[in-house]
C-alpha cells in the first residue's frame, strides 16, 4: 500500500512537472499511463526506474522534443522488443502506418501514425560504434534511409515506403493502435533461463574449486568470492550468446 502511494505521489509530481513544461494534457495522460504500465511490469520503485521526478521530467521534455521533430503530429504508441523481434516488430508495425520518431530513455520505440494520410515504413536495424555511425548514415543516405533512433550498440533507421513503391504505400484503413506495448520472444526467454542456468553451474562450479584449494575456512569470504567468480563467468556467456545472436542475422545479410 506504501509503495503504491508514493507511486502516486511520484507521478503527480511529475504530471505537474510536465505541466509546468507546457507538454498538452493529454500527452501527460498518455506518458504517465505509458511509465504506470512499465512499472507493472518491471515491478520497480519509480524513482529508482526514472529517477527524481522533476529531472525526469526535463528529460522527457527534452526527449519528446527531439522525438517529434518539433512537428510531429497524429495518434502517438510507445512500444518496445527484444533484439530477436524487434526489427520483425518495426517492419510489422510499419506496414500499419507506424513511424519511429525516437527511442525514449527506457529503450522504447516513440511513434506516431498521421491520422489523415497514414502511409507504409520500412526500418533496419545496425550494430555500430559511436564514432562510426555517422559514416553508416552517410552510406544508407542514397538509399533514403534516415537514423530514427540509437540504443546503446545499435542504429536504426527508417525509410518511408513511397520511396520504393510510390502512392501504393498509402493504407486506405489502417487496423487500430495494438494494445501491448511490450513484446518479447520466446528466443529471449531461452536465452535469460541459459544465461540463469550458466550463472548457477559456474557458481557452484567456483565454490567447489575453492573448496578443494582449502578455502572453505571462512564460508562467508569463500562463498562470496565464489559468487563473484560465478557472475563475472556468466557475464561472459551471455555476453558470447549475445555475439552469437547478433553475428548470424549479420552473416546471413551480407551473403
Amino acid at each position: 500500500m506504501s509503495g503504491t502511494y508514493f507511486d502516486e505521489l511520484y507521478f503527480d509530481e511529475l504530471a505537474v512537472r510536465l505541466r509546468e513544461a507546457g507538454v498538452p494534457a493529454e500527452r501527460i495522460v498518455a506518458t504517465v499511463d505509458d511509465l504506470r504500465a512499465y512499472l507493472a511490469d518491471s515491478g520497480g520503485d519509480p524513482e529508482e526506474e526514472f529517477g527524481p521526478a522533476a529531472a525526469f521530467a526535463e528529460h522527457l521534455v527534452a526527449t519528446t522534443d527531439h522525438a517529434d521533430g518539433g512537428t510531429a503530429t497524429g495518434e502517438r504508441w510507445t512500444w518496445t522488443a527484444d533484439i530477436f523481434t524487434d526489427q520483425q516488430r518495426l517492419n510489422e508495425f510499419g506496414e500499419q502506418g507506424w513511424e519511429v520518431q525516437g527511442i525514449d530513455r527506457l529503450g522504447r520505440f516513440v511513434c506516431t501514425r498521421d491520422p489523415e494520410h497514414p502511409q507504409r515504413w520500412e526500418y533496419r536495424r545496425e550494430v555500430v560504434t559511436p564514432t562510426g555511425r555517422d559514416a553508416l548514415t552517410q552510406r544508407l543516405a542514397p538509399e533514403g534511409w534516415e537514423p530514427c533512433g540509437t540504443w546503446f550498440c545499435y542504429a536504426y533507421y527508417k525509410r518511408p515506403h513511397a520511396a520504393l513503391v510510390g502512392p501504393e504505400a498509402k493504407i486506405g484503413d489502417p487496423p487500430p493502435r495494438p494494445g501491448r506495448r511490450l513484446f518479447f520472444s520466446p528466443a529471449l526467454y531461452g536465452f535469460a533461463a541459459v544465461a540463469f542456468t550458466a550463472a548457477v553451474v559456474l557458481g557452484l562450479s567456483s565454490l567447489a574449486v575453492l573448496d578443494r584449494a582449502g578455502l572453505d575456512d571462512d564460508d562467508g569470504p569463500s562463498t562470496l568470492l565464489g559468487m563473484a567468480v560465478g557472475a563475472l563467468s556468466a557475464l561472459v556467456v551471455i555476453g558470447a550468446i549475445a555475439a552469437i545472436a547478433e553475428l548470424i542475422p549479420r552473416r546471413r545479410r551480407r551473403r
